[in-house]
């Protein structure tokens, strides 16, 4: 597992050079090419990751020649470039942008990327080449199936050939195996990164180091010593002009099955016996199969589904997701999802662990918060024994990330009383900042081979097995979507889903 883009710490390795290779980008006039498929290669040529052999195929249907669709390329990236792309960087990289014009329905567009790529073999790439499919999912079978065609996933003559494939992962179990069957009739699993940018977010990766590198906490990591778990991914935009897609979707199927369940498999999972890829990903898997299964009961009593109303930020009205453009004014896709989940093994049985995540919420932030069991007491019983609050151990994902932990000090002065104090370490007062999107670590990742942080096939369909009996149920009526108002912490159902426990949501 790598770690780049960082200040360099002392006696740490420093990261080798990504391998020379060729990356094409399908749907390279999208905004994920804009937005972060391109500042974060410029984010890895600004930390010397990327070698001078380095060149993008850019594959579009937009009318212009190579000169001009580089230009309008690179002056977009301007916008989202931080520091702004500075007149060197840019003469790098337009020395290094192809541009292949065509329908990806067209055969005669998989020839003309082949012989660019036999070009740029000759010209230093060896023959490597990296397929970024930024497009939709309803293209992805054209692409895989033009590829095959063009036989451009061949592995010869010590040649590498990866596909990243961008989420969703399907809608639904039976659409995530037809993905993954699709995929798997041109490459080899060993040759397809499934990218969910949580997973290159430093803060995420750390959960590892966090459990497994300190001796203080894997001993208490289990059922023994924690009360229960909450996660919690929450934005205060709303659907930003994607209603369209948003309405087909859903918070269930656009952030739990994948962001949320990859948080919940590290924060759980055991240890693996090396960081090797697999490993690691088996352990992450196998503790996805040991979620409970959710039952027509379970479904009722342990998900809350809601969707915001109009609310007021700064002073001006923001719609209700049903006002939104796009989406339907009878809409009953949910917007926010609370969920309580059970893990069948010897670590965590009867440990509940609870996940939310929504649009609209009262702040942006994503963190995993571990509560521990109350201390029995006993010696604060006849003083102060309410004024004892439980000890939570806090991973900030996003923004300000870091680890916090709450514990209990006494209160200077004469008598005995307990106040709850905190040790906060955040990345940017120890490593320093520097910009990163994920997306950094992930493409990183792909160049030199490390398969770690991105999904496997059995996880994606693992997912998918977890939360269809959810989706078939809410499917099945139009009750029990929950409103909530905007800017709010959600519906009152998703704060009862722990009041029925004795518990509440930390309130970030």
């Amino acid at each position: 597992m790598s770690h780049v883009l960082q200040e360099p710490v002392a006696g740490a390795p420093s990261a080798r050079q990504a391998d020379v290779c060729a990356m094409v980008i399908f749907g390279a006039s999208g905004d994920l090419t804009k937005r972060k498929l391109m500042p974060a290669l410029l984010n890895l040529r600004r930390s010397g990751l990327l070698p001078d052999t380095f060149v993008i195929v850019a594959v579009a249907r937009t009318d212009a020649t190579p000169e001009a669709f580089r230009d309008t390329l690179l002056d977009s990236v301007a916008g989202f470039a931080h520091p702004p792309l500075e007149p060197a960087e840019r003469e790098w990289f337009e020395a290094r942008i192809r541009y292949v014009r065509g329908e990806l329905q067209d055969p005669g567009l998989y020839a003309r990327v082949r012989t660019a790529l036999e070009e740029l073999g000759r010209g230093g790439t060896r023959g490597n080449a990296l397929f970024y499919l930024a497009v939709p999912p309803d293209l992805f079978d054209d692409i895989v199936g033009g590829l095959r065609q063009a036989q451009l996933a061949r592995e010869e003559e010590g040649r590498w050939r990866r596909v990243i494939v961008e989420k969703p992962f399907g809608r639904d179990l039976a659409s995530a195996r037809q993905l993954n069957r699709q995929i798997a009739s041109v490459f080899r699993e060993g040759q397809v990164y499934r990218i969910d940018h949580y997973l290159g977010k430093e803060t995420v990766q750390n959960l590892m180091v966090l459990r497994f590198a300190n001796g203080i906490f894997e001993p208490v990591w289990n059922r023994r010593y924690i009360d229960h778990v909450e996660i919690t991914v929450a934005e205060t935009v709303g659907v930003e002009g994607r209603g369209g897609y948003y309405d087909t979707a859903g918070a269930l199927r656009d952030m739990v099955q994948n962001h949320l369940f990859q948080l919940l498999a590290l924060t759980a999972m055991e240890p693996p016996n090396s960081f090797e890829a697999d490993r690691v990903r088996d352990e992450r898997v196998k503790l996805l199969h040991a979620i409970r299964p959710f039952t027509p009961d379970t479904i009722a009593h342990d998900t809350v589904r809601g969707q915001y109303t109009a609310g007021m930020a700064d002073g001006t009205r923001v719609p209700g997701y049903r006002e939104e453009p796009t989406v339907s004014p009878t809409s009953t896709t949910e917007t926010s999802v609370a969920l309580k989940l059970l893990i069948d093994n010897w670590r965590w049985a009867d440990v509940p662990f609870y996940l939310r995540t929504g649009k609209r919420l009262a702040r942006r932030v994503s963190e995993v918060a571990i509560r521990f069991k109350q201390p029995p007491l006993l010696l604060f019983r006849d003083v102060c024994a309410e004024q004892v609050q439980p000890n939570f151990l806090i991973v900030r994902i996003q923004p300000d990330e870091g680890i916090s932990l709450r514990f209990e000090a006494k209160v200077p002065g004469p008598n005995l009383t307990v106040g709850t104090v905190r040790m906060d370490f955040k990345y940017e007062d120890y490593f320093g900042s520097a910009p990163s999107s994920g997306y950094e670590t992930l493409l990183y990742d792909c160049m030199t081979g490390d398969m770690t942080l991105f999904h496997r096939a059995d996880s994606v369909e693992t997912g998918w097995q977890i939360v269809t009996p959810i989706l078939d149920a809410w499917s099945a009526t139009s009750d029990g979507v929950a409103p909530y108002q905007a800017f709010s912490w959600g519906p009152p159902e998703a704060d009862a889903l722990l009041a029925r426990d004795g518990r509440e949501w930390r309130k970030p």
